[in-house]
């Protein structure tokens, strides 16, 4: 256990943070997941700029890496313009 009052808010702090960073990250996911079963091409465009703008929110913030972000964002824009 924490010895230091300075380590007890660190360790209070960092839960807060983790648990914080893992709801936003499993909200994005989902929504990335939602966009992947679209069918239609009209609701996929609409829909994209929303999950563009939560994983740039992501990589902004270090819950997840940039690259990866661009990546993911890339991968769904290609698989955007196949449903045509």
């Amino acid at each position: 256990m924490a010895n230091h009052a300075s380590s007890v808010k660190r360790i209070r702090q960092t839960e807060k943070r983790r648990l914080h960073n893992r709801f936003y990250a499993k909200v994005t996911r989902s929504a990335v997941k939602k966009f992947r079963a679209m069918k239609d091409q009209a609701e996929a465009k609409a829909f994209l700029p929303k999950v563009t703008s939560m994983l740039d929110r992501l990589a902004k913030r270090g819950i997840i890496h940039k690259n990866k972000a661009a990546n993911l964002k890339s991968s769904l824009t290609r698989q955007m313009n196949k449903m045509a």
